[in-house]
Parts: C-alpha cells; sequence; structure tokens
C-alpha cells in the first residue's frame, strides 16, 4: 500500500481549497477587450463563462497592479491600484463580481520579494543619503575594492548578470549598490525592516476589502536573505538546492520567511470566508516546501518538484509519494501542476525524451519538439494529476493543448532573462503567446482586431476554443470530462493506494474514490482490468488496453 493523503477524512464541508482546481490567467495574454494587443480585465470578465464552463473552482491572476512592465508585471510600481493597460480599479471590481456570480473566486499575484524601480519607496531610496531610513527600506550596501568599485558580494541575478546595481548619490558622485535577484529594475526589499512588514499587512488588508479570495505568493521563498550576505559562488537560479557539504544558499528558504507568513494567516484568517495564501517556493526536497503550509503559515504551495519530474514512471511515484508523505506530516493537501507562465508548456516539454526536457525556453535554432508525442503525453499527464489527491492548477491555453512557441525571432522576445543573457536563455515568451479564441477571427479572436503583443503561429487556428467545442476527442472536451469527473467523484478529497499488482516497469497504477487510475508509460498496451468499465481516457482504447503514454480512470462495471 503506499502513502495516503490526509485528505480521506475530511467531510463535504471541508475547506473548498483543499481540492480546488485554481487555472492561472496571465492577463496580457488572455482576451484583449480594447484591441492595443495586450489582454486587460474588461476581455477577462468577457471570458469567465469559459473557465466556469471547463469546471475550475477559482482564477488566479497573474499581476495587474501598476507597472512600467519591464518583467511583465512582476516589478510593481503601486501594491494598491490597476495598471492602466489593464483597466481601472472599477474593472477589477466588475471582474471579480462576475466571478463570484459563476461561483468562481478570485486569487491575486502579490510581489512581496521586490518592488518596481518606479515605485515611490525606490525613487526615495535613491533621492536619500545612505544609513537613511528610506533606504533601509531596500538592500543598499557599500562597495567593496578601492573606493566601493566591487559589488558588496558575489551574488547572481536569476536572469543573468550581477545582483547588485551601483547608484549614483545626488550629489553626482558613484555611490552604494542595491540588491536585485531579478532584474535591475526589481530592487528587494529588505524584509528585516519592521516597516516593510506593515506596508504588506496593509496590502493584504486592502485586497481582502474588495473581496479577493487569496494569494498566490511570487517568490516566497526569497524574502530573507542570510545575515551579513555572504558570498554564493553558484550558478544562480529559482531552484538552488543545498550543495553537496549541505550549504543552503544564503537568499533561498531561510527560516525568517515563515514568520512572515505566520503574520500574514493571521490577516487573512481575520476575514470572513476561507482566503487563502499560495506558495510559489521553488524549494526543495519536498519536506522543505512542506513547511511552508503548516497549519499557521500557507494553505498551498506549488509542487514544482512534480513539474520537473521527467516521463519516466519510477521517478514520478518517488515525486507523488514523497509529496504525500511530505505533506500529510503537516497536515496539509498536495498541490500538483505540469505548466505555468515562467516554464515551458508541457505539451511541448513532455515531446523530449524522458530526462532531455529543455529547462528554459525554446528557439527556432534549438532541438524541436515531437509535438505529436508531447501532446499525447501532455493529456496523459494531466488525466493521471487530476486524480491526485490535494488541489491542482491549470495554465491558460493548455486546456487546448497548446504547445510553446517555439518559432518566435529574437526581435520580438520582451523576457529580460532574454536581453540580460545575450539570448543565451531564451526566456519565457514561448508559453506566455495569447491564446486562441476563434481560428477565423484576426488574432485567433484574442482581441477585436488583429493585434498581438507576441505574434501567434498559424496552427493555432485549429486549436482554438471554438474550434474545439463540442468535438468529441479534443482535448478542450477531455479538459471538460476531466474536471466534471474528479468532481463527480470527489477525486481531491480520496485517498491513494497503489495497485501493486499492475504498478511496476514503466506503469503507475493506484485506487482512489472507487476509481482505478492507471498510467501506461511502457511500450506494450495495458489490459483494462477484468469487471471494470472506463470512465475517461487521454486516448483511445486498443482492444480494450490501455496503450503508451495514456491514462484512463476505470470505475466496477
Amino acid at each position: 500500500m503506499g502513502p495516503v493523503s490526509d485528505t480521506s477524512t475530511e467531510t463535504p464541508a471541508a475547506p473548498w481549497w483543499r481540492d480546488a482546481v485554481i487555472y492561472q490567467v496571465y492577463p496580457r495574454s488572455f482576451a484583449d477587450a480594447d484591441g492595443d494587443g495586450l489582454g486587460d480585465l474588461p476581455g477577462i470578465t468577457a471570458r469567465l463563462p469559459h473557465l466556469a464552463d471547463l469546471g475550475v473552482d477559482a482564477v488566479w491572476l497573474s499581476p495587474v497592479y501598476p507597472s512600467p512592465q519591464k518583467d511583465a508585471g512582476y516589478d510593481v510600481a503601486d501594491y494598491r491600484g490597476i495598471e492602466p493597460v489593464f483597466g481601472t480599479l472599477a474593472d477589477f471590481e466588475a471582474l471579480s463580481a462576475r466571478a463570484h456570480e459563476l461561483d468562481l473566486r478570485v486569487i491575486m499575484d502579490l510581489v512581496p520579494n521586490h518592488t518596481s524601480a518606479d515605485h515611490v519607496w525606490f525613487r526615495q531610496a535613491l533621492a536619500a543619503a545612505p544609513g537613511s531610513p528610506e533606504r533601509a527600506r531596500y538592500v543598499f550596501r557599500d562597495g567593496r575594492g578601492e573606493d566601493g568599485v566591487l559589488p558588496p558580494n558575489s551574488w547572481r541575478s536569476v536572469f543573468g548578470g550581477s545582483a547588485w546595481t551601483r547608484v549614483t548619490e545626488p550629489d553626482g558622485t558613484p555611490g552604494q549598490w542595491y540588491l536585485h535577484l531579478f532584474d535591475a529594475s526589481q530592487p528587494d526589499l529588505d524584509w528585516s525592516n519592521p516597516e516593510v512588514h506593515e506596508e504588506f499587512a496593509d496590502v493584504l488588508r486592502f485586497w481582502l476589502d474588495r473581496g479577493v479570495d487569496g494569494f498566490r505568493v511570487d517568490v516566497a521563498h526569497g524574502l530573507i536573505k542570510a545575515e551579513g550576505l555572504p558570498d554564493w559562488d553558484h550558478d544562480q537560479a529559482l531552484l538552488n538546492g543545498s550543495t553537496a557539504s549541505g550549504e543552503r544558499p544564503p537568499m533561498w528558504d531561510q527560516e525568517g520567511v515563515h514568520e512572515i507568513y505566520r503574520e500574514w494567516r493571521r490577516v487573512l484568517d481575520s476575514y470572513e470566508g476561507e482566503r487563502i495564501l499560495v506558495a510559489e517556493a521553488w524549494v526543495t526536497p519536498p519536506e522543505r516546501l512542506a513547511r511552508y503550509v503548516r497549519g499557521d503559515e500557507m494553505h498551498q504551495a506549488f509542487n514544482f518538484d512534480y513539474l520537473r519530474a521527467p516521463w519516466r514512471a519510477g521517478e514520478l511515484k518517488q515525486v507523488v509519494d514523497a509529496t504525500l508523505q511530505a505533506h500529510e506530516v503537516v497536515g496539509a493537501p498536495a498541490t500538483w501542476v505540469l505548466s505555468n507562465h515562467d516554464v515551458v508548456r508541457h505539451a511541448s516539454r513532455l515531446g523530449y525524451p524522458a530526462g532531455d526536457e529543455p529547462a528554459s525556453g525554446v528557439g527556432p535554432d534549438d532541438p524541436q519538439p515531437d509535438a505529436e508525442l508531447g501532446l499525447r503525453r501532455a493529456r496523459a499527464a494531466t488525466v493521471f494529476m487530476l486524480a491526485l489527491p490535494g488541489g491542482a492548477y491549470v495554465y491558460q491555453g493548455e486546456e487546448l493543448g497548446l504547445p510553446e512557441v517555439t518559432t518566435l525571432p529574437a526581435e520580438v522576445r520582451q523576457d529580460p532573462a532574454f536581453a540580460r543573457t545575450g539570448g543565451e536563455d531564451r526566456g519565457r515568451d514561448g508559453c506566455r503567446v495569447p491564446i486562441p479564441w476563434e481560428g477565423e477571427a484576426p488574432s485567433y479572436g484574442f482581441g477585436p482586431g488583429s493585434a498581438s503583443w507576441l505574434p501567434q503561429p498559424p496552427e493555432w487556428a485549429r486549436l482554438s476554443v471554438a474550434a474545439q467545442t463540442g468535438v468529441p476527442g479534443s482535448t478542450l472536451e477531455l479538459y471538460r470530462q476531466v474536471l466534471a469527473l474528479r468532481r463527480e467523484h470527489a477525486m481531491g478529497r480520496g485517498a491513494l493506494e497503489w495497485d501493486e499488482e499492475l504498478t511496476g516497469g514503466d506503469v503507475l497504477a493506484f485506487r482512489t474514490r472507487g476509481v482505478l487510475v492507471v498510467l501506461n508509460l511502457s511500450a506494450r498496451p495495458v489490459p483494462a482490468p477484468a469487471g471494470s468499465r472506463v470512465l475517461l481516457a487521454s486516448a483511445d482504447l486498443v482492444d480494450g488496453a490501455v496503450p503508451t503514454d495514456t491514462a484512463a480512470w476505470f470505475a466496477p462495471s
């Protein structure tokens, strides 16, 4: 018998978030109401019925705050407003009201590790003197070497280059350096400063007062830096695990982050309803990730170990087991995800040989995925994932089987990672191309005209919502079917028990809520169990057997 999720003992009245399926909207690429080529809040509002029909429980919006958009909104200039490109605060309130009418909850994206360089606090810091209260809100340090010409330490930016930028002081002389783990336009806040704590508690209340149901917290593992900012002479990435000697990166997963989230949990718990915190924490192993979802901290944490697992049965099973065991210890539900706005879409990622999946974007001159294989595996991965105990996330367009756009020329790419690495890192634009709604319309229905902030490939016409709606076997109808059956059978609240007879080699099989789930990664078909009927399958069964790269759900006949 395999691990058992703690959700098995819950009643039907258990909190909604314990088994919710949450749909990520990347606002600039979802729907454009005004025709300027960028998605907006009125566009999202108009398309919310699609999400209700799909069968998800909530919508998470990537940042829509005022921002110079140097990093697609993750450089926030004002945490209490709406970026004019996306609309107004009234537009947001209309979106929230419509979502709630459709029984969809609304999750905001919160970016607490850094602000935009355009934020009033950072402008005040630049105008103030070293050692001033204004600078104390950020991580300013004197440089090393003669006249402070060298950065304060060896840290690198996730986007490439140094994590430090030197400022020019108000008198025109070279001055201190400020830390930015991401782009230079995204200075890191200093979370040892009580004023920063007070500011974000107030930001939480601002949006909670407007009825939002929770917050996805960007770079949740990065707010606290090790005291003294010791050197870290390793390549930088969002997920930097411990070294062979056990040393943990001084900028990630420091103990102090947990007290911040206890503070925030107290704020959320003071409001009626089940408001939630979701950690984007690139933390490994699962035991450390589970610390973020202890009973007095966050409610969910993205499962990046699962997202990054290669298409091999043994490694998938290992991740599932480790995840469920770690979460059971702290009484939290597991959360599963396959794609988001930062990674290669899984319909393309899984089109590479297992173990050779690209870690970042793909360009036109890079090895290309097998599109047919990738989609087949993506459908199977989704059917398997949505049967697992706990909650799950769906990234916009994956319900259409959208692949990564690998043919974007350099001149249209806008991800700062592409620019800062001189194109060595292809960046994340390929998973952010505006999604298709109607195959025959300009911009495939993304907007009223042909404008689209990133070019859409012609093959997307046949992948549009309109082209797939009502078509048996389409990826869209598969998602609708699996989400409906997941809800009907309360799969997310089940307990997982591996079927030892079927599981082995390249086959995974488990039982939950009276349903048998089979994932076949082997080269041979797996016969359907005797006395069973098919509830759904990611591809047609062949002579009653589950073919290669296919997942199926069975119930007793």
